[in-house]
């Protein structure tokens, strides 16, 4: 099993490696996004009563709100490209396992994301002055917890387009932006109207954005939010797998592995 999976994470490095696109790829969005959100705060902070503490909780979330984005993506694109080189029925012709080729995406999409908020968020530091690292050891678990939500967003993708095809590829855009108005990405929780409240607070990155501005005003570990997000996330990315394996099996039974149109 292991080696399947290695052998998995070689042809995705390979691959990542060789095309200078998909480097930049990785870090030219997180890069951007920072760099514009920063010079708002920025401009906010020195023509209104915006503090310092404000442009750290919008360059954290920024910054954080792409591990989610890049981890999402990581996994649906990384499967769209197997589909694209109509590469899917040959893996499962392999010994490969689904489950190891699960293990195989998560694994790469932490990889890609890691290297691309790294960038990010060292540019942050020498232009804003801004040390992600500052939110203390919660850091570690609003990663992971993003992560995980990510990853069950594109097992999730990934499923729907191994049955439906390509035609169903624009949900991995459609899905994540759909849920970050209710993720409390740039706000509280209380800026929502009252009737959202319990529908973002079902959502694991409402309570990591929440646990992050709690974090960097108060310089304490978010321990009751990183908990209910961990919570919340075991429980998504079970079903998360759990559908892509069912899915897998429909469609192996159908002999629709090897469709790659619409």
């Amino acid at each position: 099993m292991i080696y399947r999976i290695y052998a998995m994470l070689l042809r995705y490095s390979y691959v990542l490696r060789r095309s200078w696109p998909r480097l930049m790829e990785l870090f030219y969005w997180p890069t951007v996004q920072m760099l514009i959100w920063g010079l708002i705060s920025k401009f906010m902070i020195n023509n209104s009563d915006f503090s310092s503490l404000v442009l750290a909780m919008l360059l954290g979330a920024v910054l954080l709100w792409d591990v989610m984005f890049r981890s999402h993506l990581g996994v649906s694109l990384v499967f769209f490209e197997e589909v694209y080189s109509n590469n899917l029925g040959h893996l499962y012709l392999s010994p490969l396992r689904p489950y190891e080729h699960i293990v195989a995406m998560l694994l790469i999409s932490f990889i890609r994301t890691l290297i691309g908020i790294s960038i990010a968020a060292l540019l942050a530091y020498l232009i804003y002055g801004f040390n992600l690292a500052s939110v203390g050891v919660s850091l570690i678990g609003f990663y992971l917890n993003l992560s995980m939500m990510g990853w069950s967003l594109g097992l999730v993708v990934a499923a729907l387009v191994m049955r439906y095809g390509l035609g169903a590829e624009s949900l991995a855009w459609i899905l994540v932006f759909a849920l970050a108005p209710l993720s409390a990405i740039y706000y509280p929780v209380n800026t929502l109207p009252q009737y959202l409240h319990k529908i973002a607070y079902m959502l694991p990155a409402t309570h990591v954005f929440e646990g992050l501005r709690y974090s960097i005003e108060h310089e304490l570990i978010a321990t009751d939010y990183l908990l209910q997000a961990l919570g919340l996330n075991i429980i998504y990315l079970a079903l998360a797998v759990w559908f892509y394996l069912y899915i897998f099996n429909v469609v192996r039974r159908a002999g629709l592995l090897l469709q790659g149109g619409e």
